[in-house]
């Protein structure tokens, strides 16, 4: 074998070329023993928004010792905060937070059984009260303590008063038939005493009956309006006179209307050919709540004139040819009875100039009225007819004394129904 020994620039050509090949690999092989290793040979490069080259500095838990503060991972970040190692400490919770809500206790729903709610109707029985002089003249004053309330018999115990000053809602009822002069006479007089009497506040509706009731105006303010409603009252129809049945018509016209009404009824009070009987007509009245009848009986002074000259008999028309004074009497009688069942006061003028005055008085009785309210001790609702008892005392419980100008007592006079009508199961 050939053994050739190099010549000296040969040798310098390949351990150039050695080098070169080993400067080549040796920072790969370099790179690989670091990481092998787990060393960080140098500093990470890298590129910040503006475009220039930054040195960003490695974590802190990988960065050596070399005398400068170390960067920890912030706490909220989930990294640890006092100790080294792979377990996050969690954070403690400041005294400042509001503390939890207690838990709300929800009742639990049996299975099987609704949910319902009670319910309970306490009645309440309104009564007006009308305290005058024997003279018709209001009297002023009194409280709660001045009343006593029985009803059949049991004390009730009042739980609203209050004196009433409304404004009035009434319809006047006026007989207008085929009688007698005199009679017809006495009704428009009647009549238009009352339309005077009228303020502006007050609501009022005009009727008549014959046969049958005919509505001339419908409830107004207007005074003019009720002025001419009457003066269509020139020449009757029909002789007959039915009163129960046109009462009957009115009331159950007046259940429509809310709040305290009054019938102001100018008649003889002679009923000739109603379909309706006063039993019927009576209970109709008992049933009807918020309504006062104030009767005004017409035609006296024929009646007088008549039983002095025995004339009786044609003093109410064809319709009733042949009536006695005693029907007259039954007629007045049961308007006291309408009267009394609703609270009212019936008047029985002799002359045509008491028209004025009556209607006076009925309008101070109204607009000046004592209101009581009770919750009754009978609780039942059979729809009975239970009769009430109204007496004004002195606050002591005895005798109420009043006295006029003179000093000298004076007796009083106190209206209020006789009853009323409890409600039914049914209603």
């Amino acid at each position: 074998m050939l053994n050739r020994q190099l010549n000296p620039l040969e040798n310098t050509t390949l351990r150039s070329k050695s080098v070169t090949r080993l400067g080549r690999w040796f920072p790969l092989t370099l790179c690989l023993a670091l990481v092998c290793g787990g060393l960080v040979c140098g500093s990470v490069w890298a590129q910040d928004p503006a475009g220039q080259q930054s040195q960003q500095t490695p974590p802190a838990a990988q960065t050596p010792d070399n005398g400068k503060p170390k960067q920890d991972v912030p706490a909220e970040a989930g990294g640890p905060s006092d100790n080294v190692g792979p377990y996050a400490i969690p954070k403690k919770k400041t005294d400042d937070q509001p503390p939890a809500a207690p838990p709300t206790l929800t009742p639990k729903k049996v299975d099987d059984i609704p949910d319902y709610s009670l319910k309970v109707n306490v009645p309440l029985v309104n009564v007006d009260v009308l305290v005058t002089t024997k003279d018709g003249q209001f009297i002023p004053g009194l409280k709660q303590e001045n009343f006593r309330i029985a009803e059949d018999g049991v004390p009730q115990k009042v739980s609203k008063f209050a004196v009433a000053e409304a404004p009035v809602t009434a319809v006047l009822l006026v007989e207008f038939a085929s009688t007698s002069y005199p009679i017809l006479v006495d009704t428009l007089n009647a009549s238009y005493s009352f339309a005077n009497t009228l303020k502006k506040d007050d609501w009022v509706a005009v009727t008549y009956y014959d046969i049958q009731p005919h509505i001339l105006t419908d409830f107004t303010h207007d005074k003019r309006a009720v002025f001419g409603a009457l003066n269509q009252l020139r020449i009757p129809g029909f002789a007959e006179t039915n009163e129960f049945d046109a009462l009957y018509d009115t009331l159950d016209r007046l259940d429509r209307v809310e709040g305290k009404k009054y019938v102001i009824l100018v008649s003889t009070g002679v009923d000739t050919f109603s379909k309706l009987t006063l039993d019927k007509i009576t209970k109709k009245i008992k049933d009807t709540k918020d309504v006062t009848i104030f009767p005004v009986s017409i035609g006296w002074a024929l009646r007088e004139y008549c039983e002095v000259h025995r004339c009786t008999g044609i003093t109410h028309g064809m319709a009733s040819l042949g009536i006695h004074q005693i029907d007259y009497l039954q007629a007045d009688n049961e308007m006291k009875t309408f009267a009394a069942i609703t609270g009212g006061r019936a008047y029985f003028p002799r002359f045509e100039a008491e028209f004025g005055e009556i209607f006076r008085d009925i309008g101070d009785d109204i607009r000046h009225e004592y209101t009581l309210a009770y919750s009754p001790s009978n609780t039942k609702l059979d729809g009975t007819y239970r009769k009430l008892k109204v007496q004004v005392v002195a606050p002591d419980g005895g005798q109420l004394k009043v006295k006029d100008q003179k000093g000298k007592d004076v007796k009083i006079d106190v209206v209020a129904r006789e009853g009323y009508t409890a409600k039914h199961t049914v209603d």
